[in-house]
């Protein structure tokens, strides 16, 4: 279906074989870059830069990719876990990484939540983008109102309506 690029040298063979599998899951799905970018809230550029191994993708990537194919996406989300324990960090930047503790699912060997900091070779983490779809993402509570504004409201409407009557009584006599 596709003519994938050459994987690049030196990726870990977890990674590979993630990557191989994500490949094999968008080749089954019939769908362009364009057309899975639209079907999965995530753009085109970004399914290259993950379909080609250059960068992680977030959980809720891959799990909108198997929800496309009919795929289980926990299965997915173990491939993606083991994935991202060893995926190649980009050159450092002058920022230094950040030393947070791996989180208590990723440690015990279950499987992690959206969020977690996952530990990888070298002592580096890999944080989750908890990016959502919009239609996954959770409705917002509706804004309560402050309890005095009614009041003021129909306080304003009573007003409006006295001015009326006197500038009708004004006009009358």
């Amino acid at each position: 279906m596709s003519a994938w690029q050459p994987l690049p040298d030196g990726l870990p063979p977890e990674v590979r074989h993630f990557v191989e599998q994500l490949r094999l899951l968008k080749d089954r799905t019939g769908l362009s870059l364009v057309a899975l970018g639209a079907r999965t809230a995530y753009s085109k550029s970004s399914w290259q830069r993950y379909l080609n191994g250059t960068q992680p993708p977030p959980r809720q990537a891959v799990v909108a990719l198997c929800r496309v194919a009919g795929e289980d996406a926990e299965r997915f989300g173990v491939r993606w876990e083991l994935a991202v324990r060893v995926w190649p960090r980009p050159a450092a930047t002058t920022e230094p990484a950040p030393t947070t503790a791996p989180a208590p699912a990723a440690a015990s060997g279950t499987t992690a939540a959206p969020g977690d900091v996952l530990p990888q070779q070298g002592g580096e983490t890999y944080e989750d983008d908890p990016t959502l779809p919009w239609w996954d993402t959770p409705e917002e509570e509706p804004r309560h109102r402050q309890p005095g504004r009614l009041a003021l409201y129909v306080a304003l409407v009573v007003l409006v309506l006295l001015a009326a009557v006197l500038v009708g009584a004004v006009t009358l006599a």
